[in-house]
């Protein structure tokens, strides 16, 4: 997404010190002590007592099949492997290609802090050999693939603005979903600009996702692309900036749905929170990229609570005026909360009872039911 500012001080997400063990005290934390101690795969089996011929373990400490989730990646080629990851945090960039179909991962404490991929690109980051890895190119994590299904997993990138100050392609992806029947279950986002990126393969691929119990963080467009995507009982929190003396600080929606698309994001039953200032975050900004001047971004935010961070009085500005807000399909239904006050009416479009009855996880997701599935 286009960048709001290239300035940025460490924020409470904080980001880990490797060479020491320890991290800034916050959402990067490393696993508690007694996190996997005796048991590292907790009730997932081991190595020893595997509990499909197609699951694998992953360990740092070397008491699994691999030590690294790429690694473990590699060696499960074709369709329905799981991998079952042990606390600890994993350091590295991990891509699960389209062939490797009907794949599962399970953090095995099944707390998503224990088990985190993390990883420091921006989009301006140089890459080795020349040029820069761009937007997607900055992913921690990048799933094509579908049917892909994680739980209990932290997925970050900790790329601060503020230690790259020559840096303006500020975006930091911490994952990027662009196959079909993707969901995550108590799941973790964190990052700051770009931070979860749900979009699709293709312009004429309408890639379905399912966000439920999952928490996310960021400033700029922080959930963001043109997936037909469902968030409930999601936590949205939008950090504090003190590089900056005026509102907004950021967005928190971006979606770019295209426009052949009936469905883009649905936020139901969740909250929104803030660190920042009241007022101080739009709740959405449309995204219509140069690559799809017809996108059409469609928004829905039901049953949800809004924080007194959000701009009760216009939640919603353009990305670019070209494209205002107004002409896309964004709307609201039943919110509470501070940040849902109706205070100007024209700045924000509500739902009747009867169009809500059409605006649900069932009319989104079709004959995929993902919050069925237990593990």
């Amino acid at each position: 997404m286009p960048s709001h500012d290239t300035r940025l001080p460490l924020s409470r997400r904080g980001f880990l010190l490797a060479s020491t063990g320890a991290a800034a005290a916050l959402a990067l934390a490393p696993a508690p002590a007694h996190a996997g101690a005796r048991r590292p795969f907790g009730r997932f089996g081991s190595p020893a007592a595997r509990l499909t011929p197609q699951t694998l373990y992953v360990d740092p400490k070397g008491r699994g099949d691999h030590t690294t989730v790429k690694d473990a990646v590699t060696a499960a080629t074709g369709s329905g492997w799981t991998l079952v990851l042990a606390p600890g945090t994993y350091r590295e960039t991990v891509a699960v290609d389209a062939t490797r179909t009907e794949a599962t991962w399970i953090g095995a404490s099944e707390e998503p802090r224990d088990v985190v991929i993390v990883y420091d690109n921006a989009a301006g980051t140089p890459k080795p050999g020349g040029g820069t890895y761009g937007t997607t190119g900055s992913a921690t994590t990048t799933v094509q693939a579908d049917g892909f299904t994680a739980r209990w997993i932290t997925f970050a990138n900790d790329w601060l603005r503020a230690d790259h100050p020559g840096i303006t392609g500020t975006q930091a992806v911490a994952i990027k979903v662009q196959g079909d029947r993707s969901a995550f279950h108590h799941c973790r986002f964190l990052g700051h600009q770009d931070t979860l990126y749900a979009d699709s393969i293709a312009l004429t691929s309408f890639a379905r996702q399912y966000f439920s119990h999952c928490y996310a963080e960021g400033d700029v467009d922080f959930v963001f692309g043109r997936a037909t995507a469902v968030y409930e009982n999601c936590h949205f929190r939008t950090l504090n900036r003190t590089d900056l003396a005026a509102a907004p600080y950021g967005f928190v929606f971006a979606p770019s749905t295209a426009g052949a698309n009936p469905r883009g994001y649905l936020v139901t039953r969740s909250r929104v929170s803030s660190e920042a200032p009241d007022a101080f975050y739009k709740l959405a900004r449309p995204w219509v990229p140069s690559s799809d001047t017809t996108a059409r971004p469609s928004l829905v935010v039901r049953d949800t609570w809004l924080g007194p961070g959000i701009d009760a009085a216009a939640p919603y500005t353009n990305m670019s005026d070209a494209f205002p807000w107004q002409n896309q399909r964004f709307a609201e239904y039943r919110d509470t909360g501070p940040g849902a006050r109706i205070t100007v009416p024209e700045n924000r479009p509500q739902l009747t009872s009867e169009q809500a009855q059409l605006v649900t996880r069932e009319a989104y997701l079709g004959d995929w039911r993902p919050w069925r599935e237990t593990c």
